[in-house]
């Protein structure tokens, strides 16, 4: 056997997880692996969760107290397979992995082995999964066997396996570190057809079931903490063998009647069988790439990355309203499954823009946890309004390092900005009657809790922006940026969508605050400062830093990081991107100073500075930036995807072709376009979703828009009304 790397494995894991917005399932060999190899199993419900005491040696008034995090559920991988009598293993010198690919446009992940037996014989071994996005509770493996010389029994062991430990680190803060206990289980229960374990969380008795079934005969056994199916099917040479092992997931915060709802649907998967389940997944596969394909003409890796992008970010969202988007998706436990920020500025763009129908859902989950946020506000001194947590899963406050977690309020404008985009683009205004403005104008309240009057100007003070290297400052541009934009949009909204419950009062304070917020300015320097005293602080030296001490966040003690000029990611070029105003002199040379005091240790980064440089006609490091986007995960360029993928990057790199080199912008009188071609490509086109119409954007020598609905487009700032196909002269950069 050829020697396998080790590492790789543990990223592949990551790279080949399979995932559908409910439930996720780690790239794990079914056949498992090596004596001595590490591995990092995984399976996921996306906001199935335990609950844990977060401990403090030294606490304070209104520090979370409860903290909430994924926890791994039963894996249901594990296939051992009899051949020749001999089980099939890595162990084997004679063990080949022929091929391994992700399918993201069937939504599935094939692995082929090519194995010998000690007596000669050899086999073709091919296992097919798919987490399914119509029948979301479902996952599939399909597994083929083939021989040109053997002809005898196949024995199958498949699993239900209970026993697992979360993943844990405790010299990183990415990933999870508090102890959570695994499920206990409650019941276990077989028949002819199917085995079944129904387990519950520790502390917050959270319920589930994972039920599996197989279309083959066999017989079930129960072992410690495991069911296991046994089947024997007989093999000719040149005549394979098939097996589908079908799981079904299915948890209390969805189905008061789960256990029900578990066997129902998966007799109905059986009955239906593999084949049409394929069909199904493909053609739901085909419909969602037809709505926001990407092709760069001549770079037929690189369409394919981008494709793996996208895919992700359709398998990290969730679906249902109880649910958002882990910061790692369903790919690995990294940040203890939390949602961040990260959703509404880096993911749901990507969904407006898409798929409006799964943005309004993501926005809904907020409203889901808007009383929460309401208590938070008052624990935290506050009168009124909602305080968004900073990471969570069901609605507490989740982080137990305030300074850049609790202290980072800029996520109510974050929330508030996603609506405003979401809004402008669909003009929903039945979402925004019935919960979307009660989020705004609850988290715009805040704004006047958190900020006070000085002079003639608002300011907010004490709290930390995007870069989390910075902590605990007076009027970080980027909040209070957001911020501005979050009252003028709540007051201007005011008339349209408020009832009984609001304030004219409140409008009124929110109006002078916005018009008279504070922005910090440099004169000499021409930037808006990061905040107030950032500029007054020594500068980060980089040159006598060496690479092994990057991440900083690593290797340095964060008041030292703080003391310092230097940025974890975009915090002030992102407000210029997001709010797209301004004089272009000041965007333009704040941009070259933050980035050149940026390390990107945060997977947020490279993507922002990529757009503003197209922003500013800087191609080459727009296309830099771009590229490292892209591979941040397929080339492990954080050295950390065995943990899970980063989900943002993957909103990024959609938004680098979108937003960055397409120029797109959705605003209140409609979209905007403004797009230029990096000289390496020789065109590229884009897809997105006005109306219920596809519009195609392809950038070429000219600029080609083609749709099969009227649409009005402001392309390098003229109207454009088009019912079928146009083309516009390019503004080459």
């Amino acid at each position: 056997m050829k020697d396998i790397d080790n590492n790789i494995l543990l990223v592949e894991e990551s790279l080949y997880a399979t995932a559908n917005g409910y439930i996720g399932i780690r790239g794990n060999f079914e056949e498992g692996y090596k004596a001595g190899f590490e591995t990092i199993k995984g399976s996921f419900v996306n906001g199935f969760y335990d609950t844990h005491q977060i401990r403090y040696p030294e606490s304070a008034y209104g520090f979370p107290v409860v903290g909430e995090t994924m926890v791994q559920v039963a894996d249901t991988q594990k296939i051992q397979i009899e051949l020749d009598s001999e089980v099939f293993s890595m162990d084997s010198e004679n063990y080949q992995i022929i091929s391994r690919e992700f399918d993201v446009h069937k939504g599935i992940t094939t692995r082929q082995i090519k194995w010998t037996s000690i007596n000669g014989n050899t086999f073709l071994i091919t296992f097919t999964r798919m987490t399914h996005f119509v029948h979301l509770e479902l996952f599939v493996i399909h597994l083929t066997i083939e021989s040109d010389t053997y002809s005898g029994p196949v024995r199958i062991k498949s699993y239900i396996d209970h026993n697992f430990q979360t993943r844990k680190d405790t010299d990183d803060p990415r990933v999870a570190t508090e102890h959570i206990e695994p499920l206990k289980i409650q019941n276990i229960e077989f028949n002819g057809e199917m085995g079944l374990i129904e387990s519950q969380t520790v502390n917050n008795h959270l319920k589930m079931q994972v039920a599996v079934a197989h279309d083959i005969s066999g017989i079930w056994e129960s072992k410690d903490q495991m069911l296991v199916f046994n089947a024997t099917m007989n093999m000719e040479k040149n005549r394979p063998v098939d097996v589908t092992k079908f799981v079904v997931f299915s948890d209390e915060r969805r189905n008061l009647d789960y256990c029900k709802f578990g066997r129902n649907q998966l007799k109905l998967h059986l009955s239906k069988g593999y084949g049409a389940l394929h069909d199904e997944q493909k053609n739901y596969m085909k419909s969602f790439f037809e709505k926001c394909e990407i092709i760069i003409e001549g770079d037929d890796s690189l369409t394919k990355a981008i494709a793996y992008s996208q895919y992700q970010l359709l398998a990290a969202s969730g679906k249902d309203g109880v649910s958002q988007v882990a910061a790692k998706g369903l790919t690995g436990s990294g940040y203890e499954g939390h949602y961040f920020w990260d959703t509404e500025i880096y993911v749901i763009p990507f969904l407006t823009l898409t798929q409006p129908e799964l943005a309004k859902q993501i926005l809904k989950y907020r409203h889901n946890i808007l009383e929460h946020a309401k208590e938070r506000s008052l624990t935290l001194g506050h009168k009124r309004g909602a305080k968004m947590p900073w990471r969570t899963i069901a609605g507490l406050e989740c982080s137990a390092y305030f300074p850049a977690g609790t202290a980072q309020y800029h996520i109510n404008a974050d929330v508030a900005y996603a609506y405003l985009q979401y809004y402008f683009m669909t003009h929903d205004t039945e979402m925004m009657q019935e919960f979307g403005y009660e989020v705004l104008y609850e988290t715009a309240l805040l704004w006047l809790e958190v900020g006070h009057i000085h002079g003639d100007e608002f300011c907010i003070d004490g709290v930390t922006g995007p870069d989390e290297y910075t902590a605990i400052v007076n009027n970080n541009y980027y909040t209070n940026a957001m911020a501005k934009y979050h009252l003028y949009w709540t007051v201007k909204l005011y008339a349209q969508y408020k009832t009984e419950n609001m304030s004219d009062n409140a409008i009124a304070e929110m109006k002078w605050a916005a018009e008279h917020m504070r922005l910090p300015y440099d004169e000499e320097l021409n930037i808006h400062k990061q905040d107030e005293q950032f500029l007054s602080k020594a500068k980060w030296d980089f040159e006598n830093t060496p690479k092994n001490k990057y991440p900083l966040l690593l290797n340095f003690h964060p008041l030292y990081i703080y003391r310092h000029q230097v940025l974890k990611q975009a915090d002030t070029v992102l407000a210029h991107f997001l709010l797209d105003e301004g004089h272009e002199s000041v965007i333009r040379d704040s941009y070259h100073y933050y980035e050149n005091i940026t390390t990107h240790d945060s997977s947020l980064s490279p993507c922002v500075y990529g757009m503003m440089a197209s922003r500013i006609k800087e191609s080459e490091k727009a296309f830099h930036y771009f590229m490292k986007s892209v591979y941040l995960d397929l080339h492990n360029l954080h050295g950390n995807t065995k943990d899970g993928l980063h989900i943002a990057n993957a909103g990024g790199t959609y938004m680098g072709i979108v937003f960055g080199f397409g120029g797109l912008r959705i605003k209140p009188d409609g979209i905007y376009l403004n797009p230029h071609r990096p000289k390496e490509w020789k065109s590229y086109s884009f897809k997105f979703v006005k109306d219920d119409t596809v519009v195609k954007v392809s950038v070429g020598d000219l600029i080609k828009i083609q749709t099969s609905h009227e649409i009005v487009l402001r392309i390098n700032h003229k109207v454009y009304e088009i019912s079928d196909e146009i083309e516009v002269p390019l503004n080459e950069h």
